[in-house]
């Protein structure tokens, strides 16, 4: 399986400046700043050092380009693309458009992006995607290192929204009873088969690759979720049950490259430690009009 990853101009580089002047001045200032800075090597982003390790493993990974710019503006971001001696060649700028539709198009498995509604619009297609949150940790370990909540990310949102609607208790028992049965997949779960594709080529102690799941719940929900990750036949290699407890220490600990949550709360924790990608997916991202 080849897995392909696509990334936003602004998860991979630093442009707030130019985005501010985007946002202050309009779109011909910022064609402007563009045009006159395209020689002008961008400062890695949030993103950048993920995308250095994926391009690392193996040939069988490839990062593809989704910009808000037009083809004129990008050219300095390709141009950073090859300071950087970055192993991307395709890419799709749209010209203020969005871009979560060229996604499925190039057959992704994940989407990293800035824009909130980019990524909305993936998930509600059924795509793995999170935006990227500013953070300016990371992690200087050679491996690739991806952590995972659980409900709403790797799974379905089936069992939080029992704890969301009835309370802890009924969350307790309902896991409990249900403790054989494997939930339904949520949006990460191909995203990381993906990636048990690739470990599988390797032996458990050589893997250019370690996953995580970080997980609020506790015992004795924590076998519902053993199982169904056997259920699924897919490997994680650690698994943190943490009963409540911030995140963040913990993913530090494990040294993340980066670590997806659909909770703004847990997000927050995180993105103190390590590089946090939000998931807005499920009830914990619910609006008074329905879900985002």
């Amino acid at each position: 399986m080849k897995l392909v990853i696509a990334i936003s101009s602004r998860a991979l580089f630093q442009l707030d400046e130019s985005h501010a002047i985007y946002e202050s001045e309009g779109v011909e200032a910022y064609c402007a700043h563009q045009r006159a800075n395209e020689h002008v090597v961008l400062e890695p982003g949030p993103a950048f050092t993920l995308v250095k390790k994926l391009l690392a493993l193996n040939k069988g990974v490839e990062v593809v380009l989704l910009s808000r710019n037009s083809a004129d503006t990008g050219l300095r971001i390709f141009n950073s693309i090859e300071h950087y001696q970055l192993d991307i060649k395709r890419a799709a700028f749209c010209s203020g458009a969005s871009t979560h539709r060229y996604v499925a198009a190039f057959g992704a498995q994940l989407f990293l992006s800035t824009n909130p509604d980019d990524v909305r619009e993936s998930l509600a297609h059924g795509l793995a995607a999170a935006t990227i949150l500013p953070s300016h940790r990371e992690n200087d370990s050679g491996q690739l290192r991806i952590a995972f909540d659980g409900d709403a990310v790797l799974f379905s949102d089936d069992s939080e929204r029992i704890y969301k609607q009835l309370g802890l208790d009924a969350f307790a028992r309902n896991e409990k009873e249900a403790a054989r049965d494997p939930m339904p997949g949520g949006p990460f779960k191909n995203f990381l088969a993906a990636l048990h594709a690739i470990q599988a080529a390797y032996g458990p102690d050589d893997s250019p690759i370690r996953t995580a799941l970080v997980t609020a719940r506790s015992a004795p929900a924590h076998e519902r979720v053993i199982r169904t990750l056997r259920a699924w036949d897919i490997r994680i290699d650690e698994a943190l049950f943490l009963g409540g407890m911030p995140k963040g220490v913990f993913l530090k600990a494990f040294g993340a490259d980066i670590f997806f949550d659909d909770q703004p709360v847990h997000c927050d924790s995180a993105r103190e430690f390590v590089p946090t990608g939000h998931v807005p997916y499920g009830i914990a991202n619910a609006t008074v009009g329905g879900e985002d």
